[in-house]
């Protein structure tokens, strides 16, 4: 040691890692932490050493104790009073040990379901812990701080000291804690908290003439998710669900954005790509009322144009003995239904060499599951809509909602099946012909290598968001990606501020932008002031400063609460509106403020060996100063008698 920060960094190991934080809404709140205003200081104890727990501690849980600790906090009080934190270990066997794990409830998001069968069991494993409140901080270690934490463990372990333990300091202080905002509307009002949404994505093939008053050829609308959930915040990659759906549509994209004559299709193809999916359907609500209000965000579509709603759900498990099996979720009985389902039918003979199979979903289901058409249906229960899955009766996803769902999780020949499937069966519908011949479907390719250079792309942190796809379009703040919703910062607008637009938002946007788009005739392609004015749009801005000026039909959405306002700098909460029902239900949900979110570990003497150090200390003092006093007196007497 040559300095007193190494001395520093000697005692003091400051942990990585991913915090539980608190959410609320208008009912409550959900997620974790510290109890009061203060750092939470504990000393670490096994889950499997914790029996009886005598004072406040933090507890050290392998994935598999997650469940059944959770569990016992739920049914012993006792031992939830005494638990000051908790640290989850995190590595490579965690994933080929756990079977499943979805902390998310059996029916997710049940409340918006188009029909009444609100207790059947989509998500059968699902044990909901990831929806209640906790009154302890909650970390998920990263690998190297698992590794770190254990050695500190272990060596504690191993000490003949009984004097000195191993405590763990939390510093996951909410600022609705703070406040005693307990709720959205409070939190709101007090400015503790902001709101969860991001910006969704849409785009159309060919671009949309804005400028012609002619706008009508039948909608195709094709829709996927880019978000997910979890319980810890930042560990959302959500590799089945959805982001599985995700890379199928924008491989389609890719694939039809090849295709020649695609300005002579009878039926106009428009994709969405929504965030906030995962609470409360923000992103798809606020993409039908900006609808309802004909807003900038929009400006070129008309709802009543929509003739058929194609979803891509979760579709990177339907690789099966060598077979490709997905199904389609449909509602309700109408022509333009039946001609997709037709449609997916050619496909999928057009496939038949690739061992692709897609079938109607079992009778027996209640409706549809869990996806963003409930949305639709809920706004017009008319609506013909398809949800393309991987399941029929229950999720395929044994990790849905869980930091589990990683790209182990999924396939990508699966994908690739997917995307193929999505592109012809769109191809088919947009030609709006019967006499479309098997070889127009069967030029329509998906790129393999482009499939896979997204998995990297959005679901690794190596390469993750520096992967040159990425880097093309734009400079990602971060290189790990999390797919989890974020919150709104500034005013919520159809042209944000890029800084304030999540990474994978910004990506998508020139993605499509760009697969999208036709030349600019007669006009340089670098961007200029001109190129918005008229009717352009500059993809790569960011990478170079100048970008290429194109024509397309991209737009960001605002997603976030359709009973929420934001004017003079603040949040307000709207009453409920009585011509859109689905807005009653809206918990509007909001994720609390914190200052900073920090964990670390360090080797503490135990406060009764403290008290005996300074009794010792007293006691010596004492002694030492009666032995002055006697050998003072027996000096003095001395003296006086020579």
């Amino acid at each position: 040691m040559e300095s007193v920060p190494d001395l520093h960094n000697s005692m003091y190991k400051v942990l990585d890692g991913y915090p539980c934080v608190r959410l609320l809404n208008l009912s409550g709140e959900i997620g974790c932490s510290n109890p009061g205003r203060e750092k939470v200081l504990a000393p670490i104890i096994r889950f499997k050493n914790a029996n009886e727990l005598s004072q406040s501690s933090a507890i050290l849980l392998s994935m598999g104790e997650f469940q059944n600790f959770f569990k016992r906090i739920s049914n012993d009080s006792t031992f939830a009073r005494n638990v000051g934190g908790v640290l989850v270990e995190s590595g490579a066997e965690p994933q080929n040990m756990l079977k499943e794990f979805s902390p998310a409830r059996k029916f997710p998001q049940a409340e918006f379901s188009p029909y009444r069968s609100t207790n059947y069991k989509w998500n059968p494993i699902g044990s909901g812990i990831m929806w209640n409140a906790y009154n302890f901080p909650v970390f998920l270690l990263s690998e190297s701080g698992t590794l770190t934490l254990q050695e500190e463990v272990v060596r504690n372990e191993k000490s003949k000291k009984s004097y000195t333990s191993v405590v763990a300091e939390f510093d996951l202080v909410m600022q609705t804690m703070k406040a005693g905002t307990h709720d959205s509307e409070s939190c709101l009002k007090e400015e503790t908290c902001l709101p969860l949404g991001g910006y969704s994505v849409w785009s159309s093939l060919r671009p949309i003439n804005i400028s012609s008053s002619d706008h009508s050829k039948p909608i195709i609308l094709t829709m996927a998710s880019m978000d997910s959930a979890s319980f810890f915040r930042d560990k959302s990659l959500g590799a089945e669900s959805p982001i599985s759906g995700l890379i199928a549509l924008m491989a389609a994209v890719d694939a039809l954005s090849h295709v020649d004559g695609l300005d002579k299709l009878s039926k106009q193809l428009v994709f969405l790509v929504s965030t906030g999916e995962a609470w409360g359907y923000l992103g798809s609500r606020r993409f039908l009322l900006e609808l309802d209000l004909q807003s900038d965000a929009v400006r070129g579509l008309n709802s009543s144009l929509f003739e058929m709603v194609v979803e891509v759900g979760s579709v990177g498990k339907g690789f099966n003995q060598g077979i490709q099996n997905f199904y389609a979720h449909s509602t309700g009985v109408s022509s333009a239904l039946n001609k997709t389902l037709d449609a997916l039918k050619r496909a999928q003979d057009s496939l038949k060499s690739d061992n692709v199979t897609i079938s109607s979903a079992s009778a027996s289901n209640p409706g549809i599951p869990p996806s963003s058409l409930m949305a639709f249906l809920k706004k017009n229960s008319l609506t013909s809509g398809i949800v393309l899955e991987d399941f029929d009766t229950v999720f395929s996803n044994k990790f849905y909602h869980s930091h589990l769902d990683e790209l182990s999780n999924v396939n990508s020949s699966s994908i690739v099946a997917a995307a193929s499937l999505i592109a012809r069966t769109l191809y088919t519908l947009a030609s709006d012909t019967k006499d479309l011949s098997s070889s127009s479907l069967t030029a329509i390719k998906v790129n393999v290598s482009l499939v896979e250079e997204l998995m990297g792309c959005l679901l690794r942190c190596d390469p993750g968001l520096s992967c040159e796809l990425v880097k093309k379009y734009i400079s990602p703040t971060d290189t790990c990606p999390s797919h989890y919703v974020g919150v709104i910062i500034d005013e919520p607008t159809s042209t944000p501020y890029p800084p304030y637009v999540g990474d994978v938002s910004r990506f998508l946007w020139n993605f499509l932008a760009d697969r999208t788009s036709i030349p600019r005739e007669n006009t340089s392609p670098v961007c200029s002031e001109d190129c918005s004015s008229k009717g352009g749009v500059c993809i790569g801005a960011e990478t170079d400063g100048k970008g290429v000026c194109v024509v397309s039909t991209t737009r960001y959405v605002p997603a976030y609460s359709t009973r929420l306002k934001f004017e003079s700098g603040t949040w307000t909460v709207l009453p409920p509106n009585s011509s859109e029902p689905i807005g009653i239900l809206d918990p509007i949900w909001t994720e609390s403020n914190w200052n900073v979110i920090g964990l670390r570990v360090y080797t503490i003497q135990s406060a009764a060996y403290d008290r005996l150090v300074l009794l010792g200390g007293i006691s010596i003092t004492i002694l030492a100063y009666l032995a002055i006093l006697i050998t003072k007196s027996i000096i003095t007497k001395a003296m006086k008698q020579d």
